[in-house]
């Protein structure tokens, strides 16, 4: 019965740490710490040196849950990434997970060597440990602030988050063995990188291939297609591990397969992801709390601020500046991509390798790892709101996005029902203009469904539901979420809506139908009107979009930080569409709307 005990308490005690650690989110919220931050505090606090007293030793435990979570993790980062991210910064992204990652081992060697006077072998395999970042972590601290970054460095470092783990996992395990053999060359290690790769490339188109086969054959019963896709996910994982290939690449490139792909149930798969990714984390990050040996650490504690300093303040910044030399990057976004090299999870996970075999001065690499992770987390963890405003590479939300609601539809792939509630500010309210190629379905209006034509004109409180293709669902926010007032309205600059600046012109034109230059398709509003305008717009200066033109609204010292949008004129041209477009007969369709009557605002 004993026995029996140990199992239950175990049980116990086990769902309170996750209880504590979810719990300890709103806490990490509401003072601005890094969330992951918390999770690892209670695991420590939990441990044997804290004040819960939990023996936990099991490195190989610690390892296993370790390679589900980080799949898991992966899987997600690739379920959300856009294939259009991917291609418009391809090229700075893999330079920075491979060779970037080189870089920073590469700087970080000779710090490691004079500071805990190890080999370079050994020295090397410290900066493996640590060259890998956590830019979930980043991204969760940059919405959480209210902040949105810019196009093209938020791709950079969301492409970077998914790609460089699977590059970093390799190399210290390519270096682990090195040690524990001492006769593998560097060209062996390269071919065998090349090897990897490729094998996890196929395994990952492969198995993602085959989930989205599954989930539209299948008739798996409600609920149990995002249980399907996580399974799956795993299953990819295993396979590319167990024949010799990057597992973490693989399930990386099948989660961004499904991702960009026509599959059932895609709303409830991913709000399941999410709520597996986080499990995860705190799992993750409160097992190696509970690993950790606070006791340890006053002994090693100044040669590892030593390393983390070096990381944050050399080591990333020389090889992103390097990496990056050939884009056009400008200082300011170089800067904060160094600064948000934040590591997290990975660091730690890989310090628990030459722990697992047993590989001399094993602690040492761990206790630098955790140390690494914790002024990580709390310096720059914590500065990465302000350096984003201080760069000008993040600008503040217009608002809170509107509560979005996604319906499959079963028997089809390519549209789905997305629901709205409907604000007093908002602009589908007053102007009733949606995109061409979103239909109103239906109207909840006091608890009764409406049919469209039974609705009429739709009121404040209602909730809309429109019939749209998935992949264009979240441009239709801007429609349905409540906007900024001014005090001085001008109804030619109000058109629909009001832009902030950091909208995209390839948002527009998801919304618009309309046909701009590829190139021009990641450009913010603001950045659109310094290029024809220079940085010395005025307000009401005026742009044309073809169908649409753009009005500086907001201008702060030449640079506008929001605009009106307007519809061309009826006998306009449109230079950038043909003349039969959708884009023309929605322009035809939206000309049969009454004007509403000038409304006043505030700024």
């Amino acid at each position: 019965m004993a026995a029996l005990d140990t199992v239950s308490l175990t049980i116990l005690l086990g769902s309170a740490l996750i209880l504590a650690g979810v719990l300890s989110s709103l806490v990490a919220l509401r003072f601005g710490a890094p969330l992951l931050l918390g999770f690892l505090a209670v695991g420590m606090l939990a441990g044997e040196s804290g004040p819960g007293g939990i023996k936990f030793d099991d490195v190989r435990m610690t390892y296993l849950v370790g390679s589900i979570a980080l799949a898991l993790i992966l899987f997600d980062g690739g379920l959300h990434t856009r294939y259009a991210t991917i291609r418009s910064v391809l090229a700075p992204t893999v330079i920075l997970a491979t060779v970037g990652v080189v870089i920073t081992a590469a700087v970080m060697a000779p710090m490691a060597h004079y500071l805990l006077k190890l080999d370079w072998t050994e020295s090397m395999l410290v900066g493996a440990v640590v060259a890998s970042t956590d830019a979930a972590a980043v991204f969760l601290l940059i919405h959480s602030r209210g902040l949105r970054l810019r196009p093209r460095v938020g791709a950079t470092l969301e492409a970077e988050s998914g790609t460089n783990d699977p590059f970093a996992i390799f190399l210290t395990i390519a270096i682990v063995e090195m040690l524990l053999t001492g006769h593998q060359s560097i060209p062996a290690i390269a071919t065998s990188l090349l090897i990897k790769a490729a094998g996890g490339a196929l395994v990952g188109y492969a198995g993602g291939k085959a989930i989205v086969f599954g989930l539209n054959r299948f008739g798996l019963a409600q609920g149990l297609h995002a249980v399907f896709v996580a399974i799956g996910a795993v299953i990819v994982f295993g396979l590319g591990e167990a024949i010799h290939a990057s597992g973490f690449l693989a399930v990386y490139l099948a989660g961004l397969i499904v991702g960009n792909n026509p599959a059932r149930a895609h709303s409830t798969i991913v709000t399941f992801l999410d709520a597996a990714t986080w499990l995860a984390q705190i799992i993750m990050f409160m097992l190696l709390g509970l690993l950790a040996w606070p006791g340890n650490l006053p002994s090693i504690m100044l040669p590892a601020l030593g390393i983390a300093f070096g990381l944050m303040l050399v080591a990333r910044p020389v090889a992103v500046f390097l990496c990056l030399a050939p884009f056009r990057f400008s200082w300011r976004e170089k800067v904060f991509v160094s600064w948000v090299g934040l590591r997290g999870a990975v660091g730690i996970f890989l310090a628990s390798i030459p722990l697992l075999v047993k590989l001399p001065n094993a602690q040492i690499y761990f206790d630098v790892g955790f140390v690494v992770v914790l002024v990580s987390l709390l310096i720059q963890g914590w500065s990465i709101a302000v350096a984003a405003r201080v760069l000008h590479v993040a600008l503040p939300r217009s608002g809170a996005s509107p509560r979005r609601v996604e319906l499959d539809l079963p028997g089809q792939l390519t549209q789905e029902l997305v629901g709205y509630a409907l604000g007093a500010h908002n602009p589908y309210l007053h102007r009733r203009i949606i995109p061409s190629w979103a239909k109103l379905m239906m109207v909840v209006r006091k608890q009764k469904v409406l049919t469209a034509e039974e609705a009429g004109i739709v009121r404040e409180g209602d909730h809309v539901y429109l019939l749209a293709p998935p992949e264009r669902a979240p441009a239709l926010d801007r429609f349905f979420v409540d906007t900024p007032t001014w005090a001085e309205p001008d109804p030619g600059a109000l058109g629909d809506f009001i832009l902030p600046g950091i909208t995209t012109i390839g948002e527009l034109a998801e919304a618009y139908d309309l046909v701009v230059a590829a190139a021009d398709r990641s450009v913010t509003v603001s950045d659109y009107f310094a290029r024809r305008i220079g940085n010395s717009a005025r307000k009401s200066d005026v742009i044309s979009l073809g169908a649409v033109s753009l009005v500086a609204l907001h201008v702060v010292d030449g640079r506008v930080m929001s605009a009106g949008l307007r519809l061309a004129e009826p006998d306009a041209p449109v230079p950038l569409l043909p003349k039969a477009t959708p884009a023309k007969r929605f322009w035809r369709r939206v000309m049969a709307v009454p004007k509403l009557r000038k409304r006043k605002s505030k700024t």
